[in-house]
């Protein structure tokens, strides 16, 4: 397969993983603030700091209010990761794939994109924020479906999981700091119903709250929700299950490349970030993640997933 086309089938992953995280994230803002009275003078401020984009967000809006917030993240053409230009961006990259992804995924992504072409402010006000985002979310549903579904197990489907799973395990672990360390900057709430509310919403923005409930129950603890959204090797949103799909499909591309088992061997010797970050995150240990600094480790996630994205480019993308 040409780099060319591999670095396509990587990015039309990594912006359509990234456009969903991003409704993902708004809706469940937008459900919390409903929920509970509003905290400071800018209640969606959070959502910028999630994807560090306050100063992007800053040079065009006065305010971050609920108006600006929304138009930023969800239809402004000048910020090139707001939903719609990240749509743009996955099905402008899977138009030059046709002999590589299914009719159905291509369908459905161009329909994705011809939608949001004519979206307008006037869609948060009729059929109203909530029901976007449902539709919405349901379109990333069918989309992941039928990419899961469609394309055989072959080099397009491995680049395009590596793109995909290193945007997920990287958006994890910047949820999950940003609500540590921003959205609680009082120690006399931790532990507390507004506490307890911001995890359970950082569980349902990552469809993780079921699947939370069926392990540990009703009560929310800190611990167990980084367990289940760091260290989980079977919930397919967490950073762990993540990077193990990550190194599934960077062996299946070298075992079609034909490689021995020597120089398999040295394949794997070429991404020491992702060995470092794959020991780190089997070892399982949340509470001293906790402990020791979380945030420290979400960071490290953070540069590690950047690392191994170079490391990748470097290996099978790169065409200069």
């Amino acid at each position: 397969m040409l780099r060319r086309i591999a670095s396509h089938l990587y990015w039309t992953a990594r912006n359509l993983e990234r456009a969903e995280w991003r409704a993902r994230l708004v809706d469940v803002n937008y459900h919390l603030l409903v929920e509970t009275a509003p905290r400071g003078t800018e209640p969606w401020a959070p959502l910028l700091a999630i994807f560090g984009e306050r100063e992007l967000f800053a040079a065009r809006y006065a305010t971050a209010d609920e108006d600006s917030v929304l138009n930023f993240f969800v239809l402004d053409l000048e910020n090139p990761n707001s939903i719609r230009n990240c749509i743009t961006t996955a099905r402008n990259n899977a138009q030059s794939l046709r002999p590589y992804i299914s009719s159905e995924l291509w369908i459905d992504l161009n329909s994705l994109y011809l939608d949001a072409q004519a979206w307008t402010p006037r869609l948060f006000i009729s059929p109203g924020v909530f029901a976007f985002f449902s539709e919405l979310k349901d379109s990333f549903y069918r989309i992941s479906g039928i990419l899961q579904t469609t394309i055989p197990r072959d080099p397009a489907y491995d680049f395009m999981q590596i793109g995909m799973m290193l945007e997920r395990a990287e958006d994890v672990a910047r949820m999950l700091d940003v609500k540590y360390h921003f959205l609680l900057p009082r120690l006399e709430d931790v532990g507390g119903p507004i506490d307890l509310l911001q995890w359970a919403a950082v569980l349902r923005s990552a469809s993780a709250l079921e699947a939370y409930r069926k392990l540990h129950g009703n009560a929310i603890e800190v611990d167990k929700v980084v367990g289940i959204l760091v260290f989980d090797p079977s919930f397919p949103r967490s950073a762990r299950f993540s990077l193990d799909q990550l190194e599934v499909s960077l062996g299946r591309i070298a075992a079609e490349r034909s490689e021995s088992s020597q120089s398999q061997s040295q394949s794997r010797a070429q991404f020491p970030a992702l060995q470092e970050l794959s020991a780190a995150l089997k070892s399982d240990r949340s509470a001293h993640a906790l402990k020791s600094g979380l945030h420290q480790f979400l960071i490290h996630i953070q540069d590690a997933c950047a690392a191994i994205s170079d490391e990748v480019f470097g290996r099978y993308l790169r065409t200069d």
